[in-house]
C-alpha cells in the first residue's frame, strides 16, 4: 500500500513563517484569537485522524466502490465509521460560522486540514467537500430563512450538499441544459429534468441529501442568463428541521468509474421534486459560482494531495530498494547494489515532485489567506486586492496544480518499477484517482482559456498587473542580497518573460480571437512557474536565516529544494514563451476532416 505521513512541519512552515498567519489573523475580526498553539493542535490531531482512521480506508473504498441496489447507494467499509468520526469530533464544522454552529476558524486553516484529508482518502473526501462547497452557495445566496433551516444541519454534518450542473447533453455549456423549475402555489417550485455525473448524489453516510439544481424558469431568457438555483432536498425537512416526507427525487444508477471508486457518482433523475429558489430568479450560475470556485481551489488541491502521498511512497522505495552501483563510486559497500536514491534518474524524478509539492503547498496557503482577508478584512482596498488575487490564481491552482499532480504520480509510480504497475503497492490508485482532476470541476483547458480570455483583461489588467506588481516588490527588496541572488534573478526573468506573454496576447488577439485559446494553455504554466518560484524565493529568504543550527536539516533541504525548481523547472518558462508567441494558425489552418 502506499503510505502518508502528514507533512506537518512543512505545513507548520508555510503558516507560521512563509505566511505569519497569527499576525494576518490579528487584524481580521473574529479570527483575533487564532493563536500559533491553536493551529498546531488542529494539524497535529488532523494528522492523526487522516493517518489513523481515512488512510485504512482508501485501498478499501477502490477495491469495494459503492454497491447500488434498488435506487440506493451502499459505500465501502469503512466510510461510514469514518465519515460518524469527522462528524462526532467537530473536524467538518472547522470554518463553519458560529451562528450556525460552526468553529468560525479561519479558511487558511481548513485548507490545511482538507489536504490531509485528500491525501488520506480523495474519493472519501469527496462527500464532506462538496458540502463545504454548498454551504457556501447557500451562505452567500440564499434567504434567511432557508439559511437558518439548512445550514446547521450541514455545518455539524448531518446532511450532506451535492451541485447538480451537467446533463447528458451539455457539461462545459450549461446554457444548453434543460432541466425546468415551474413554480407552486406554496411558494416552491417543481423541479424536473435528469443530471449525470452528481458526485454523492446517493449515499448511505447521512440522513439527508441537499442538491443544488440548476434548472431554467417558464420565462428564463435563452442561454447562461436564463439558469436559475434551487436547492432540493432528498428528504423535505418540517419547520423545525426534522425530517418530512420523501422528494421526488431518485438516483437512477452510479457510473462505473477509471478511479475515486469510493465515492458515488450518480445519474439523478427529478420527476416533479420540490425545491427553493437559492438568489434570484435567472442569476443562478452566479449563485453557483460561490461553491465552483470553493470547489475548483478543492479540486487544484486534489494534485498536490494525491502527489504528496506519491512522493512519500517512492522517496521510502527508493531508499531501500537496491539495483545497480552509482554512477560515482561504491555508495553501500556492504550491500549487494546501491539503493536507486544514488541515480540521478531517480532522483530528478522525486525532486521535481517535491519542489512542486512544497510551493504548491505555499501557493495554496497564500490564497487560502487572500480568501480570509478578502472575507473579513475592514479595509475595503485590501479586499479587492485579495479577491483579484483569488480570481487570477483560481484557474492556475485548479489546472496546473492537477496536471501536475498526476504527472508526478506517474513520475512516482515510475520510480517503483514494474512493482509501481502492481495494485497492492498502492501507486497505480493514485495515477487513476489523480486523473479525474484534470477533468471534472471544469476542463484544464476551459481554466486556460478562462484565465486569458477574461481574467487577463479584466478590469484593463488590473489583475495580473497586481500579481506582477507583488512579484516585481518582492525582487527589488532582494536584488542586493548577494545571497538571494541565485533566486531572485531567475525569478526576475521569469516575471519578465510573463509580461512579455502577457503584452503579446493583448496586441495579437485583437487580429485573432483564436489566439486566446491558442496559447491560454502555455500562459497559465509559464504563470504558474512564475507564481511558485515566487514562493520558493520568499521560503529560501527564510531559509537561509534559519538553516544556521538548525540540526534537522529543515532549512537546508528548503535550499536544496528551492536550487533544483530555480535550476532544473524554471527554465521551462523560456520554452513556454517561445510556444505561446506563435501564430494561431499553426493549429488552425488544419481542416477539421483532415483530423
Amino acid at each position: 500500500m502506499a503510505s502518508y505521513q502528514a507533512p506537518i512541519r512543512d505545513m507548520q512552515f508555510v503558516l507560521h513563517e512563509l505566511l505569519q498567519v497569527e499576525q494576518e489573523f490579528a487584524g481580521l475580526p473574529g479570527f483575533e484569537e487564532t493563536s500559533a498553539d491553536v493551529i498546531d493542535a488542529v494539524l497535529d490531531e488532523g494528522a492523526k485522524l487522516c493517518e489513523n482512521l481515512i488512510a485504512p480506508t482508501n485501498r478499501t473504498g477502490d477495491l469495494q466502490g459503492c454497491h447500488f441496489e434498488n435506487g440506493t447507494v451502499t459505500t465501502p467499509d469503512g466510510f461510514k465509521e469514518a465519515y460518524a468520526a469527522l462528524k462526532d469530533g467537530g473536524w467538518l464544522s472547522l470554518g463553519g460560522d458560529p451562528e450556525f454552529g460552526g468553529q468560525g476558524l479561519p479558511h487558511t486553516l481548513s485548507i490545511f486540514f482538507e489536504e490531509m484529508l485528500q491525501s488520506a482518502n480523495m474519493a472519501f473526501f469527496l462527500y464532506p467537500g462538496l458540502t463545504r462547497g454548498a454551504y457556501m452557495a447557500m451562505r452567500h445566496h440564499a434567504s434567511d430563512e432557508l439559511n437558518a433551516l439548512y445550514l446547521p444541519k450541514m455545518v455539524a454534518g448531518q446532511w450532506t450538499g451535492v451541485m447538480c450542473l451537467t446533463e447528458p447533453h451539455c457539461g462545459t455549456d450549461l446554457g444548453l441544459l434543460r432541466t425546468r423549475a415551474a413554480p407552486s402555489a406554496d411558494g416552491s417550485y417543481q423541479i424536473t429534468g435528469n443530471k449525470i455525473f452528481i458526485t454523492g448524489g446517493e449515499q448511505d453516510l447521512t440522513e439527508n441529501i441537499l442538491h443544488l439544481v440548476l434548472a431554467k424558469l417558464p420565462d428564463a431568457p435563452p442561454g447562461v442568463k436564463g439558469i436559475s438555483l434551487f436547492i432540493v432536498p432528498k428528504i423535505i425537512p418540517n419547520a423545525d428541521g426534522s425530517l418530512g416526507e420523501r422528494n421526488t427525487l431518485s438516483c437512477a444508477s452510479i457510473e462505473s468509474k477509471m478511479g475515486i471508486k469510493g465515492a458515488s457518482t450518480c445519474v439523478m433523475n427529478y420527476d416533479g421534486a420540490k425545491g427553493w429558489l437559492v438568489g434570484q430568479p435567472h442569476k443562478g450560475l452566479r449563485a453557483m459560482f460561490s461553491m465552483m470556485n470553493h470547489e475548483r481551489i478543492m479540486v487544484g488541491q486534489q494534485g498536490l494531495s494525491q502527489a504528496e502521498v506519491a512522493y512519500q511512497s517512492a522517496a521510502e522505495y527508493a531508499r531501500d530498494r537496491l539495483q545497480s552501483r552509482s554512477l560515482s563510486g561504491v555508495k553501500a559497500p556492504d550491500k549487494m547494489a546501491d539503493p536507486i536514491i544514488v541515480h540521478p534518474d531517480i532522483r530528478r524524478m522525486l525532486l521535481t515532485t517535491r519542489a512542486l509539492n512544497e510551493s504548491a503547498r505555499a501557493l495554496l496557503g497564500w490564497v487560502g489567506l487572500q480568501i480570509d482577508i478578502a472575507d473579513r478584512d475592514p479595509d475595503p482596498k485590501r479586499r479587492e486586492k485579495s479577491e483579484d488575487r483569488i480570481a487570477l490564481l483560481i484557474p492556475v491552482i485548479k489546472a496546473y496544480f492537477t496536471d501536475y499532480g498526476f504527472d508526478s504520480c506517474v513520475q512516482c509510480q515510475q520510480v517503483l518499477g514494474g512493482h509501481g504497475y502492481i495494485a497492492e503497492w498502492g501507486m497505480e490508485q493514485l495515477v487513476r484517482d489523480a486523473r479525474i482532476a484534470q477533468i471534472y470541476e471544469g476542463a484544464n483547458g476551459i481554466h486556460a482559456l478562462d484565465l486569458v480570455a477574461r481574467k487577463l483583461p479584466m478590469h484593463d489588467g488590473r489583475l495580473i498587473k497586481g500579481l506582477i506588481n507583488d512579484i516585481e516588490s518582492y525582487t527589488s527588496e532582494h536584488t542586493e542580497n548577494p545571497q538571494m541572488r541565485e533566486f531572485i534573478e531567475p525569478l526576475k526573468h521569469s516575471v519578465k518573460l510573463l509580461i512579455k506573454a502577457t503584452d503579446w496576447i493583448a496586441e495579437h488577439v485583437k487580429d485573432s480571437p483564436d489566439v486566446a485559446g491558442a496559447s491560454s494553455y502555455d500562459y497559465l504554466r509559464l504563470l504558474a512557474l512564475t507564481s511558485l518560484a515566487w514562493m520558493w524565493a520568499r521560503s529560501a529568504s527564510i531559509a537561509l536565516t534559519k538553516r544556521e543550527g538548525d540540526n534537522s536539516g529543515f532549512y537546508e533541504n528548503k535550499l536544496f529544494t528551492a536550487r533544483f525548481f530555480m535550476s532544473k523547472l524554471l527554465p521551462q518558462a523560456d520554452s513556454l514563451l517561445q510556444s505561446l508567441c506563435t501564430s494561431a494558425e499553426v493549429l488552425m489552418d488544419m481542416e477539421a476532416d483532415a483530423f
